[in-house]
């Protein structure tokens, strides 16, 4: 709970389901350096909406043996705390978790809620952390997506991020399914990674406040901005954004890309391979609660993300966030992006090509982005208070 990804897409919808007469017992694992600066906020936010917050602590020495003792400990703990609570339903994000829901439903009836949020197993295979070269490997991976088709058929609700990653869970289970009597068009829920529009909203801040900060930053005033937000690791196509950066500046000279991250050190890698002029690149690192003012300098935004199997249940936070502030966006199609994009005025699809990244900005150039356009887009499809309903709705299926 205290990464940014806990605060903006855990945290909200529990204090607004909260709301509804729902108690939570929250469960978590967190990395003591995090907690260390953020415990205390988030123990203060739990309290005030009446959530029980239990955060246990990651290891990771010895390998493979200190994340046998973490899987011990989350179910022992929710275990203890089941004794004490009875829980009706155990709402389980992604695979690890869900682990100990099917157990809870086997082991004590208890309702179990299958927040999938991807394809956990191909997502570890696909980014390397699972080299299917090496026997180990393999075996965890088969063992997981065996345990993909167990949660899918025990659980008594799925939540995907995605209607692409619906679709395939389609493709995957239905004939499963049918035996017992259902389909994943009824027992799967659609909820998109949404955002706080109150907190990432362009209205909130003024011309002047945007000019105080280009000088903090040393942004010229007349400079057109395009960002990026968020880590730069594994699925986020740095190289190719670079290059991207570059064709834009020729349509745009007097562009700067403002890189809103903390994985410095791998983005000036990244910029001296790519022959880029360090005096257009800059980088900063923003709050949670200051991350809208930053992302209101932007004139427009950018992600590549890598267009792998696994990415098609994907749905960036950021691009929720980005709309929100009313900001167009370069992107390639992964998970919905493509629908979107398709049907809205929000900027433009990019094929992951140089010679396709001169093509997409200047329709870009002609699209008529307006921000009001955007930001509507996002609070009938992303607001988080559309997510809280559709929980609402789903927690109402497990009549609780």
């Amino acid at each position: 709970m205290t990464d940014p990804l806990g605060q903006s897409q855990v945290l909200p919808y529990l204090e607004g389901l909260s709301q509804s007469g729902y108690r939570f017992t929250l469960l978590s694992f967190e990395k003591k350096e995090l907690f260390q600066q953020f415990g205390t906020l988030i123990r203060a936010k739990c309290e005030k909406a009446g959530i029980e917050w239990v955060p246990l602590f990651f290891h990771s020495k010895p390998p493979v043996i200190a994340k046998i003792f973490d899987r011990y400990k989350l179910f022992s703990t929710a275990k203890k705390l089941h004794r004490e609570r009875k829980f009706g339903l155990v709402h389980c994000r992604s695979y690890i978790a869900a682990e100990l829901g099917l157990k809870f439903k086997k082991r004590y009836g208890v309702k179990f809620l299958f927040d999938m949020r991807g394809f956990w197993a191909d997502e570890k295979a696909e980014g390397g952390l699972w080299n299917q070269q090496k026997w180990f490997y393999r075996k965890i991976y088969r063992h997981y997506k065996e345990k993909e088709r167990e949660f899918v058929e025990q659980a008594d609700h799925i939540i995907s991020l995605t209607q692409a990653g619906k679709n395939e869970l389609a493709k995957l289970y239905d004939k499963i399914l049918r035996n017992i009597e259902e389909a994943i068009e009824t027992k799967c829920t659609v909820i998109p990674c949404c955002a706080d529009l109150g907190h990432f909203n362009y209205e909130r801040f003024s011309e002047a406040d945007k000019n105080v900060l280009r000088k903090k930053l040393n942004i010229d005033s007349r400079a057109v901005i395009l960002s990026y937000s968020g880590s730069l690791g594994t699925w986020y196509m740095l190289d190719e954004m670079l290059l991207f950066f570059k064709a834009f500046k020729a349509k745009y000279p007097n562009a700067v890309f403002l890189f809103l991250t903390k994985d410095v050190s791998r983005l000036n890698e990244a910029i001296k391979k790519n022959d880029i002029d360090p005096a257009n690149i800059v980088t900063s690192f923003s709050s949670y609660e200051q991350l809208p003012l930053y992302l209101s300098l932007s004139d427009y935004s950018v992600f590549f993300i890598r267009p792998v199997y696994s990415k098609i249940a994907s749905s960036p936070t950021k691009h929720a966030e980005l709309m929100g502030m009313g900001v167009p966006v370069f992107c390639n199609d992964i998970g919905d992006t493509g629908f979107f994009l398709h049907q809205y005025p929000l900027g433009q699809l990019v094929s992951i090509a140089e010679k396709e990244f001169y093509s997409a900005i200047d329709k870009m150039y002609v699209q008529d982005s307006d921000r009001g356009v955007i930001r509507n887009v996002a609070k009938k499809h992303f607001d988080l208070s559309v997510g809280i309903e559709r929980y609402r709705k789903v927690y109402g299926l497990a009549d609780l």
